[in-house]
């Protein structure tokens, strides 16, 4: 008897396999998002301290090589970081304080520039939309006074995420060393040493991420403090904060801040000032672009705009402002795991990626 002919010939059918299992990741992909956004109270602090464990961990290593109990060691680290965090948190609001109402006051006076200058018709003029404003908030007074125990809720779930990502850091410091034998305890049999090469090449990813970022950021926040000092910009301090904060929001966050420097230069020092401002900008937009960048993050996964682009939109759309910060870590790690895959490392030899701390 002949054997029977293939319905489908086997370019459609390959064509479906592949079908079937982006459908099947999808759904996989659906059900994790779905289940972090429904657990987001325990899922956030438990990724905001692995990106704490990614920027500390080399901290925690250095004690523990000089013969610091690795608790005593998590301990300080810990301490450290809410020092850092605490100071920084500190320099930043004081620095926003002390200039916003001026920083305010000159994007009023740039909006207003730009609704004079370009004849913007149906637009009415910046006092007006401050009282319209005013207006609202005393209509709506009671509505806010209502709900102010909704925004004290909201602040003591902030410090209780806050306090448990600490918790959760020190114990990801401390216990580091035993995730190796973790990842080869849960992993399928015949299988550990591919889950623990992808784990590391993820960590490490999300590591050079966290440090590149922080280090950019600090540089970039200084360079334009420095030039919109020189430039006798108002509040100079407060936007170089402003700065460092958007760094963690790869490209939006550059531009924004951006934006709001150039427009105080053009409101308090007029035209060519704003021009100097936005050279300034450009120039450390150039410097961390084409030198930063290479540089410091030369070892981590390199990501293409695009990707980046569509990772905070997808972060944005589904946690707002914290899926942004966390959206482009988590691409650097599944990166990571994609070109472990891809380099075919982990297949039993034991060599499948870096000793960590």
């Amino acid at each position: 008897m002949p054997p029977r002919k293939p319905l489908l010939p086997e370019s459609a059918r390959r064509t479906a396999a592949w079908c079937g299992v982006l459908l099947l990741v999808a759904g996989v992909a659906a059900v994790a998002v779905w289940l972090c956004v429904e657990l987001k109270t325990a899922v956030t602090p438990v990724l905001l301290a692995l990106l704490g464990t990614a920027l500390l961990g080399p901290v925690h290593h250095w004690l523990t090589e000089r013969r610091v109990n690795r608790s005593l060691a998590a301990v300080l680290t810990c301490t450290a970081l809410v020092a850092v965090v605490g100071g920084a948190g500190y320099i930043v609001v004081t620095a926003v304080v002390d200039s916003g109402d001026r920083i305010v006051k000159s994007l009023k006076q740039a909006a207003q520039w730009v609704i004079d200058h370009f004849d913007i018709a149906g637009v009415a003029n910046t006092d007006d939309l401050a009282d319209n404003a005013k207006g609202l908030v005393a209509k709506f007074g009671a509505s806010a006074a209502g709900g102010l125990l909704t925004g004290l809720s909201v602040l003591t779930t902030l410090v209780a995420t806050a306090v448990l990502a600490l918790l959760l850091t020190f114990f990801f410091l401390r216990d580091s060393h035993r995730a190796a034998r973790l990842a080869h305890r849960v992993a399928p049999r015949g299988s550990g040493d591919l889950v623990e090469a992808m784990g590391r090449r993820a960590f490490g990813a999300v590591q050079g991420f966290m440090r590149g970022t922080t280090l950019i950021a600090l540089i970039d926040a200084v360079c334009i403090t420095v030039g919109l000092l020189i430039l006798r910009v108002p509040g100079a301090v407060g936007l170089g904060a402003l700065v460092f904060v958007g760094a963690y929001i790869p490209y939006l966050g550059a531009f924004v801040s951006g934006t709001v420097a150039v427009l105080v230069a053009l409101a308090d020092r007029g035209f060519v000032i704003a021009l100097w401002a936005l050279g300034v900008v450009l120039a450390v937009q150039l410097l961390e672009g084409h030198v930063l960048q290479p540089v410091i993050q030369s070892r981590t996964v390199q990501m293409h705009p695009a990707a980046i682009l569509i990772a905070l939109t997808a972060g944005a759309s589904v946690a707002g402002l914290l899926g942004m910060l966390l959206a482009v870590p988590f691409c650097a790690a599944v990166f990571g795991v994609i070109g472990e895959l891809r380099n075919g490392n982990g297949n039993g030899n034991g060599n499948g990626g870096p000793h960590g701390s």
